[in-house]
């Protein structure tokens, strides 16, 4: 079963084509097919914003600008201001001889209330900040009737999501295109082992093992001049109200494959997780460890694990086993479908693949361009609650249910915050920061 997202007018191999071409150095015109390069000047051009310009919203804002002539930067936003400018600065040294970059001074934004401005002047924005903020910019977003590229996850608490699924009927109301960064699901591997699977090749999925373990990424260190807020935004990943902890910020690309190829969502999960190797106050409030099985309505079962702790087994990946066969998966390119006798059904070894996050931007212009509405909100919604939800299992060491978890109403992140606001959360007087306790932590309300 093919893709309808990415073979409306032209064929899938044919996409995959242009955007590897796009991926390689920049896409002229002429390579696009004709729809999508018809009336992209003057008043057809379409006009990109970048909300959140780290080095996410910098990726994304670049593989933009490489698909055609006719899509132009020209507003950016972000609390900080240094972050704006080495993110214009690297946009610049690679477009600044174009008409593809303008951004004056003026669209240059900077505050807690940027991305209202800055969305007011695009028609399509990229909203790229933590994900603590993502439902609030994607209600904006969509209620000023824009087009929408938004990184996962959707939110960091179940309030949020319920944010998020609300302002998706509206952004389907006004026909509006709106791609998800899950790009496994844009991926040639992933697409063609999922054809195999939905064909019947392999049976029924039973089972399976998803990970993300590896060493951990970056911390920032505390400078005198920051105050509390600052510093917390500088080192967003380690604060639950802003980043969700890696089994949602990272791990989620993993769950959702599951989701995706088990064709049903988790309607539970227990688990086990805590702190045993970064535990120092630099590290915040998140766990380094998490464990998870999540129990499907079919009966299947998929232990996901994701882990940061350095000098560990590092594997990111996805393994399934089913009625007939089974599947090994990653995001190298790489997929193997094997029967039970360990027969190879489908290898694919995708050295010349287009790069995954090209094709999901490539798809969302194309959609804009042609007027079929792309919409990624459904799954990237209930995945970031499937990851919540093994979230909460971990944090309370308790079964949580999928109503449990989407009828949670523990909010993580205020309505309104300024410069002058307080974060929600708080270091003791020793500069560490609470971390939930297995079988104390109240995760629902």
């Amino acid at each position: 079963m093919e893709n309808k997202r990415i073979t409306n007018q032209f064929s899938r191999r044919d996409f995959f084509k242009t955007a590897s071409m796009a991926a390689a150095g920049g896409v002229l015109m002429s390579t696009l097919p004709t729809e999508t390069s018809a009336n992209v000047q003057g008043s057809d051009r379409l006009k990109i914003a970048i909300i959140g310009c780290g080095g996410r919203g910098t990726g994304a804002a670049n593989l933009t600008l490489a698909l055609e002539k006719g899509v132009q930067l020209v507003a950016m936003a972000d609390v900080f201001r240094d972050r704006l400018d080495d993110s214009y600065d690297l946009l610049s040294q690679r477009y600044g001889d174009t008409e593809k970059i303008a951004v004056p001074e003026e669209n240059k934004f900077i505050g807690l209330d940027s991305y209202k401005h800055a969305t007011a002047l695009a028609d399509v924005v990229l909203l790229t900040a933590p994900p603590g903020f993502r439902p609030m910019h994607f209600a904006e977003a969509v209620a000023q009737g824009k087009h929408i590229f938004m990184e996962k996850p959707l939110g960091t608490d179940a309030p949020g999501i319920r944010i998020v699924l609300e302002s998706a009927k509206i952004a389907r109301d006004k026909k509006l295109s709106v791609v998800v960064g899950l790009q496994r699901r844009y991926q040639d591997n992933y697409l063609r082992a999922y054809e195999h699977v939905q064909n019947g090749a392999i049976g029924e999925i039973i089972s399976g093992q998803v990970y993300w373990n590896s060493r951990g990424v970056w911390v920032r260190p505390r400078l005198p001049e920051y105050t509390e807020l600052e510093y917390q935004l500088r080192n967003w990943f380690y604060f639950n109200w802003i980043c969700g902890d890696h089994i949602l910020e990272q791990h989620i690309h993993q769950i959702d494959v599951a989701n995706w190829f088990i064709g049903e969502y988790p309607v539970s999960a227990q688990g086990m997780g805590g702190r045993e190797v970064r535990t120092g106050k630099e590290f915040g409030q998140i766990f380094d460890h998490h464990f998870v099985e999540f129990t499907y309505p079919s009966g299947a079962v998929i232990a996901s694990q994701c882990r940061h702790q350095p000098n560990t087994f590092f594997r990111v990946a996805e393994t399934f086993q089913s009625t007939k066969g089974h599947i090994n998966l990653d995001g190298q390119n790489r997929g193997l479908l094997q029967d039970r006798s360990l027969n190879t059904i489908y290898d694919h070894d995708g050295i010349d693949d287009p790069d995954p996050y090209q094709v999901e931007m490539a798809v969302l212009i194309d959609s804009i361009r042609k007027g079929t509405p792309v919409d990624d909100t459904d799954f990237g919604a209930k995945t970031t609650m499937a990851a919540l939800m093994g979230r909460m299992a971990t944090y309370s060491g308790q079964v949580i249910t999928w109503d449990q978890a989407m009828n949670a109403k523990q909010k993580l992140v205020p309505d309104t915050m300024d410069w002058n606001s307080t974060p929600p959360v708080l270091p003791d007087v020793n500069g560490y920061y609470p971390v939930p306790v297995p079988g104390e932590a109240n995760v629902l309300v």
